[in-house]
């Protein structure tokens, strides 16, 4: 993917409030981007524009080589059910689904119900014992492994997190993010995750530090 000078502008009453300010990043296939940076700094508004979830009112966003589309919700839609992975802060599980049935209906809805493939992502994130159990049935890190299998089902080529880790202890959540790197690099998949915990960074291939809109560092992490 392509961004040069992306901008994400709000006319407030008491002015423009400038999100992103000029944004210039490429990212290679299988990159793992961590972004850091305080609250306010951008980052979450730059995974939405990523995600065609918000239009940029500036610069340009390429993907695979074609312009991502915005200001337009249906081709916005489009863009994403093809091609964006989506792993929240709350998990967002259905609570009346089993965890098989939770990554069955993602795949139902992008057309590609594959009851072997769920079956096999949730053994990739060491889940295979718990497809029966309803997620009130199982801990939060287990619940989050289920979100990360569930985001991957539809065989995305990007994968995006916001603050994926934010309601788990440390111990749960070295363990969630060595599954979500094992499982990103057994689907080829690019990855990147908002973050306000430092300790992330030595889960990236490459840590980018955002303030006032801006990118203030993009350095790449020794493995």
């Amino acid at each position: 993917m392509e961004i040069n000078g992306l901008q994400r502008h709000y006319e407030l009453a008491s002015g423009v409030v400038r999100a992103l300010d000029g944004i210039d990043i490429n990212i290679e296939k299988g990159e793992r981007i961590v972004l850091l940076g305080p609250s306010g700094s951008g980052k979450t508004t730059l995974l939405n524009c990523v995600a065609a979830l918000d239009s940029p009112t500036g610069g340009s966003y390429s993907f695979d080589g074609e312009d991502v589309p915005r200001n337009k919700s249906e081709e916005m839609t489009t863009f994403r059910r093809k091609n964006i992975g989506y792993v929240f802060q709350f998990f967002n599980l259905l609570q009346d689904l089993t965890v098989l049935e939770n990554i069955l209906l993602i795949q139902e809805l992008s057309g590609s119900r594959d009851k072997q493939r769920a079956l096999d992502l949730l053994q990739l994130v060491g889940l295979e014992k718990e497809v029966d159990r309803f997620p009130a049935e199982i801990s939060g890190g287990q619940q989050q492994r289920v979100a990360i299998a569930r985001s991957l089902a539809k065989s995305p080529k990007l994968l995006l997190g916001d603050e994926l880790t934010g309601n788990l202890d440390s111990k749960t959540s070295a363990m969630v993010m060595e599954v979500l790197v094992k499982a990103c690099e057994s689907e080829e998949i690019t990855t990147i995750m908002v973050t306000h915990d430092e300790n992330l960074s030595k889960y990236a291939t490459r840590v980018i530090r955002l303030d006032s809109g801006k990118i203030v560092s993009d350095e790449k992490v020794n493995q």
